[in-house]
């Protein structure tokens, strides 16, 4: 981590560091009053994006059905798939509270980032303790990436929108291994409510649309 100034905020961002083991004891060893900001979204949904994101790169990877369950036909979930894995929130979130307490953390929400994203970044403006400056006049919707786009509200520059690597259609994947992906995760989906005290709205399914 750079040197900061009085006055200055770092920031680091490494999504691996909320699903690995050793983390939370390196951060806090290294800063205990490190703030931390976690965006998560639906899990099912997650998993899809994870291994689109993947194939694009490995066009012989086997298919999202091969990876994810063990047997499509009992439904048994190969939970040592890290695609997988990563979604179950309450597992992942335990290890970090066993250093940080629950008001270092920050819970982003994912849908609400596209749905709303001037609403959620003044959240995360409040948490760091800075002065509300993005605000809506700062988004647009890309209706071809799916999207809300980052510009400065003079219209003075070309408006910064995710990279091509963002937004490619999901695969058609059977929806009967949707809904059980589904009830894999909803345990795990209302501890994690439970814990952070929030409710993510994951009950539904979500759709194979445009994902990040």
């Amino acid at each position: 981590m750079p040197r900061t100034l009085e006055g200055q905020i770092t920031m680091e961002k490494t999504p691996s560091y909320f699903v690995t083991l050793e983390a939370p004891k390196r951060i806090y060893n290294m800063s205990k009053d490190t703030k931390l900001i976690v965006v998560v979204r639906n899990p099912v949904t997650r998993a899809i994006s994870d291994y689109t994101q993947t194939l694009s790169k490995t066009p012989s990877l086997p298919t999202f059905q091969a990876l994810a369950f063990k047997n499509t036909s009992t439904g048994t979930i190969d939970t040592s798939w890290s695609a997988i894995r990563i979604g179950i929130y309450a597992k992942h979130l335990e290890n970090w509270l066993q250093y940080f307490p629950l008001s270092k953390f920050l819970f982003v929400s994912g849908e609400r980032l596209v749905s709303d994203p001037a609403g959620e970044m003044e959240r995360v403006q409040d948490f760091l303790g800075l002065k509300r400056v993005i605000t809506d006049k700062h988004f647009y919707f890309n209706k071809t990436k799916g999207f809300p786009c980052l510009k400065k509200p003079e219209g003075s520059s070309k408006p910064r929108c995710l990279g091509k690597s963002k937004g490619r259609p999901h695969p058609d994947i059977d929806q009967r291994l949707l809904l059980r992906l589904q009830d894999f995760y909803r345990p795990y989906n209302m501890k994690f409510y439970q814990m952070t005290g929030h409710d993510f709205g994951w009950g539904g399914l979500m759709s194979s649309e445009n994902s990040l």
